[in-house]
């Protein structure tokens, strides 16, 4: 679709006030503060399920303002699967990104790992402040995300500011209900929860796995505490230098790359799918079938909008590409859209839990890092990348929309350069759309004794223990064993294959993907 002239009717957003909250949490630590109440002993009681019986669960009261260490308290809610052997090597925190919940993770990374090596750790969940079952938790809008919302992909200044006003809507609800909690929203905050938790636990150092947006949240605390860090774990990273704004201007081109490799996938078995040979020509029917979305939304369910975010989790996990297949072809085929339907309720609706963790989403992109306040910059931007990766350009300028009107004025990203923890081992895949390659190779150069271990590739987004790459898998049992790495260098430090693509008789039930940067929420890839 050809870009429009912007006219007049689109508002030039003014930056908002400082708020004396701000003022006390504007420059990301730096210096030191008065300390908080050390936190008692956790009270851990059984909460275990059929799929981790083993599983304990705990809260922790942590400063909402960590600048007023004694002032008021907000709650987290943890997890933990015990170590079992008599070697223990403390606990290991693991963060699947989001942010979301992180409670179950625990019981998976657990049962994931090799059992001797599970053994040797206290795996420790936790649902970072704002999220899930701490408390608060936020819901800024219910209903957002509800279908049939309009195409993303404006026609007009008109159908432009339509959009428009829903992002502002949504910062006006958010500051609405949650002005008292945005300022401490942050990634900043995390990270000093993570401290709060490991004294809680009795630890004097933890060890990390974080995902997407949880290697961030590694690096900052890595950053912050690095006396406090024995292992680090950071896999589909971030990258640290492109925080928020840049990072999403990068996952556009990334994400219409994947969208590509899927219909290459699909012209490759023709035979099944009867929707040809030619990639570029199986493209153009995916957006045919696009365009009818918006004279007809499937089922009235599934519009432009929902039918991208369903095909959006294509991004993050190549094992839905059957499913995603199979309802591409039955509607091009057979006009049949009830498969539309189920896909998009399956991978790209978004329920109460996704609710949450996209107002989190927000809360944090929006605080974390300087995001342009005049809208002619976005329209100018999105249309430049729209003419060239057309995927998902307009979406995700959508979703991060809010933060051009966010009441709470953003902060400066801390530099994660980091000299002074033991190496750390980075995990990356080179496809990954969610977080793409460079950012790896930027956190690798600022964590000079790290090391890179690269899935030659590899496409999906979480790559240890998810994907069942037994190279991958490894390399990480081997370094939570002993902190062994592979000898360093500028590049990658060790490259495995990645796994074949599935085959189209590979067609599960959807399967559970606990991990990526905004995953659960923008491809509603339940974690969690």
């Amino acid at each position: 679709m050809v870009a429009f002239a912007l006219t007049a009717s689109v508002t030039t957003l003014v930056m908002p006030v400082q708020s004396q909250a701000d003022a006390s949490s504007s420059e990301p630590a730096r210096t030191v503060h008065p300390a908080a109440p050390h936190p008692g002993p956790l009270t851990w009681t059984a909460c275990g399920d059929e799929s981790y019986p083993r599983l304990q669960c705990a809260s922790v009261k942590v400063p909402l303002d960590h600048h007023r260490p004694r002032g008021r308290q907000i709650t987290l809610a943890l997890s933990r699967i015990p170590h079992t052997s008599s070697t223990f090597q403390g606990p290991l925190l693991v963060n699947p990104g989001g942010p979301s919940s992180g409670l179950s993770l625990a019981g998976f990374v657990a049962s994931a790992l090799p059992v001797d090596v599970a053994a040797q750790y206290d795996v420790i969940g936790f649902d970072p402040r704002g999220v899930g079952s701490s408390e608060p938790a936020l819901d800024c809008k219910p209903g957002y995300f509800d279908p049939v919302r309009p195409d993303p992909v404006p026609r007009s200044a008109g159908e432009e500011q339509v959009h428009i006003e829903r992002a502002r809507s949504f910062a006006k609800a958010c500051g609405s209900k949650y002005a008292d909690l945005l300022p401490y929203i942050n990634t900043i905050s995390v990270a000093k929860d993570l401290d709060v938790i490991r004294a809680a636990l009795g630890a004097k150092k933890i060890n990390y796995l974080g995902y997407s947006m949880g290697t961030y949240f590694g690096a900052v605390y890595a950053r912050l505490f690095p006396q406090r860090v024995r292992r680090l774990t950071l896999d589909s990273i971030v990258g640290p230098t492109a925080v928020w704004h840049d990072h999403n201007i990068r996952q556009d081109y990334a994400f219409d790359a994947r969208h590509k490799a899927f219909a290459a996938w699909v012209a490759r078995h023709d035979d099944v799918y009867h929707l040809g040979t030619d990639p570029t020509k199986v493209e153009a029917r995916w957006y045919r079938m696009r365009a009818d979305m918006r004279s007809a939304p499937a089922g009235g369910k599934v519009g432009p909008f929902e039918l991208e975010d369903a095909y959006l989790a294509g991004a993050y996990y190549n094992g839905y590409w059957p499913s995603m297949a199979d309802a591409f072809a039955a509607y091009v085929n057979n006009h049949d859209t009830t498969r539309l339907v189920d896909l998009f309720e399956e991978l790209g609706a978004i329920d109460s839990e996704g609710a949450n963790s996209y107002s989190v989403y927000s809360a944090v992109q929006c605080r974390d890092a300087p995001w342009p306040r005049d809208w002619r910059t976005w329209h100018r931007e999105t249309s430049k990348v729209y003419a060239r990766a057309p995927f998902q350009a307009w979406n995700n300028a959508w979703y991060n929309a809010p933060c051009a009107f966010w009441p709470v004025k953003s902060l400066k990203p801390l530099n994660v350069a980091n000299a002074k923890i033991p190496p750390a081992l980075l995990v990356q895949a080179t496809d990954d759309a969610a977080t793409p390659y460079k950012g790896a190779l930027e956190m690798h150069r600022l964590l000079p004794a790290s090391r890179l271990v690269v899935e030659e590739h590899g496409g999906n987004h979480g790559v240890s223990l998810y994907n069942g790459n037994p190279c991958i898998d490894k390399y990480l049992a081997k370094y939570l064993a002993t902190g062994a790495l592979p000898r360093g260098g500028p590049g990658p430090d060790a490259i495995c294959q990645a796994l074949p693509d599935p085959e189209p008789t590979d067609t599960p039930a959807v399967k559970d993907r606990a991990i990526g940067s905004e995953a659960g929420v923008r491809a509603a890839l339940r974690r969690r």
